[in-house]
């Protein structure tokens, strides 16, 4: 057929209007009864109706975009190209990829008949080979050494008829007698890779939509982001409150289905805590989802946030906010269906979000964020300078400068790659109090720091240093044991305990040593939010914490 209709609609896709609005419906309505003659031309006709159903004109556009993806992976276009569109998230086709070990036993736990392993990975056969006899019986692996059985063979000969051999693997792999990042490190040398076949709800990006915001339709372009960002931080959202539990779940189902179809893995959704979620309305159709980790996976000091960026209830891009006190690490991304629109405005919101929700002082973007492939080939660099982030670096910052004079003399002047990899070496940073700068909080020096304490207390035998430290503790804080404690807030306590050891706690106030207790209390709760304003009010606390490191 000719592409002329689906050309029509690419070209109105950013137009708004009541005229406008009968046009797209027409066309929609043309090309849901045409069939396409080529993968590509499937795959323009599908990120249409996404961008479209985030950004829809009327009623009777969005219900005609509801109905086509709805049917998308029933099109007898999209059966032809099936082979040639895997891994394009659509509806309808595999998704290939080395699941990381939190997402693989998700999607074990939740499709376990669609999940195979990728026999065509190389190597693969012989690492399964090697890691299944401890997981499997003693009369078992006996028979799997002494056989010398290559791993799949083995999957094979030990599985049932009714699971699947990844299904099978993920279930040995959850069985070990150890804890959850032991557990993943001994998945993650298995390194295998995964088909997840499509079925009728397995993840697509077709389907992908939270029921839990409310649809606002345009009547003119999504926003562009022109004002002054510090401005923009300023600008409290409309309304901030706490997702029930099970909306909770649905916004991480659909988070952690977000990364699959997209070959991408956020801890913060692996180990999304759907109790400690919230969703933030910006107005006109903008929302922030938030959530917290749960308490077995947070750090002992830093609180990890991760969420959607959402248009009318469609996942538009994912942030995750890595926060100690005022500061926040962060890792932003809008997904390619969506860009060149409104991502820098929403970058802000997303700033805004972070400010009025944890009290946000300090933005920074780390290297990986700015110097990876995607970020390189996308000149993340500039995006993010442009918009006022500056390094602190004066190597970094005169490098800048050189690259913003070539621009001035030469409009058309484009950084090399080169040079951006030298400018992503180093943070950005966008400071709300530039009067009192923070520093990047020290994580990494603490955890040194405490280890070292802890081999000076009592070597290699982490188990009595940490009871002893955490017995200290107890001292300084004037308890007499952890009586009334949860589990989750024991464990809170054990973490922090060996970098508090650092500090003179004896010098300490007898409130700031109860305020203390609280905090850890809170750690251990059920959101994390009340730990970070505990954190912020603790000013004595932050600046130990700070000095230490």
């Amino acid at each position: 057929m000719s592409s002329t209709p689906l050309a029509a609609l690419e070209r109105r896709r950013l137009e708004f209007g009541p005229v406008v609005a009968e046009e797209k419906l027409a066309l929609l309505k043309q090309l849901a009864h045409t069939r396409l003659g080529s993968a590509r031309a499937v795959m323009r006709l599908h990120e249409a109706l996404c961008f479209i159903r985030a950004y829809p004109d009327d009623a009777a556009v969005l219900a005609q975009v509801q109905t086509m993806l709805a049917a998308f992976d029933r099109r007898s276009d999209l059966r032809t190209h099936r082979l040639a569109l895997a891994d394009s998230g659509i509806a309808g086709t595999a998704v290939h990829y080395r699941f990381f070990a939190g997402q693989a036993q998700w999607l074990a736990r939740r499709w376990p008949d669609k999940l195979r392993l990728d026999r065509s990975e190389p190597g693969a056969d012989e690492r399964i080979g090697r890691a299944l006899p401890p997981l499997v019986t003693p009369a078992e692996a006996s028979a799997l050494i002494e056989l010398k059985l290559p791993g799949y063979a083995a999957l094979d000969r030990l599985r049932g008829t009714n699971e699947t051999d990844a299904t099978f693997l993920l279930r040995r792999l959850a069985a070990m007698p150890a804890d959850g990042f032991t557990r993943e490190a001994y998945a993650d040398i298995v390194d295998a890779g995964f088909v997840l076949a499509p079925g009728p709800d397995t993840p697509s990006r077709t389907a992908a939509h939270f029921a839990g915001t409310p649809v606002v339709f345009r009547r003119d372009a999504p926003p562009r982001f022109r004002s002054d960002l510090r401005a923009e931080i300023a600008r409290a959202p409309l309304s901030l409150r706490r997702m029930s539990v099970r909306d909770g779940t649905a916004i991480v189902e659909l988070a952690r289905a977000a990364m699959v179809v997209r070959h991408r893995s956020l801890e913060a959704f692996s180990f999304a805590d759907a109790r400690d979620a919230w969703i933030v309305d910006h107005g006109d159709g903008l929302a922030m989802a938030l959530v917290g980790v749960i308490p077995q996976r947070r750090h002992a000091v830093a609180s990890h946030y991760g969420g959607l960026t959402l248009r009318n209830g469609v996942p538009i891009g994912y942030h995750q906010a890595d926060i100690v006190g005022c500061s926040a690490e962060l890792s932003f991304n809008t997904f390619d269906t969506f860009r060149g629109g409104e991502a820098a405005f929403t970058f802000a919101r997303w700033l805004a979000t972070l400010r009025h929700v944890f009290g946000t002082t300090l933005f920074s973007l780390d290297p990986y964020q700015l110097g990876n492939d995607e970020a390189l080939e996308s000149g993340a660099w500039w995006f993010y300078a442009k918009l006022g982030f500056q390094p602190r670096d004066p190597a970094t910052a005169r490098l800048a400068r050189d690259e913003l004079s070539r621009a001035e003399r030469n409009p058309r002047h484009r950084t090399r790659a080169a040079r951006l990899r030298r400018l992503a070496e180093r943070h950005l940073f966008f400071d709300l109090e530039p009067a009192r700068p923070l520093p990047l909080f020290p994580l990494a020096a603490l955890g040194l720091r405490s280890g070292a304490a802890l081999s000076a207390r009592a070597g290699s035998d982490r188990e009595r240093a940490v009871d002893e430290v955490s017995t200290e503790l107890l001292h300084h804080c004037a308890l007499a044991s952890l009586r009334g404690f949860s589990p989750d807030q024991r464990e809170a306590w054990r973490r922090l305990a060996p970098i508090l050891a650092l500090l003179d706690l004896g010098e300490w106030q007898d409130d700031e040593r109860r305020a203390l207790v609280d905090l850890i209390r809170a750690k251990g709760g059920r959101s994390e939010r009340d730990y970070l304003a505990r954190y912020q009010a603790h000013a004595r606390l932050d600046a130990a914490l700070r000095r230490h490191g």
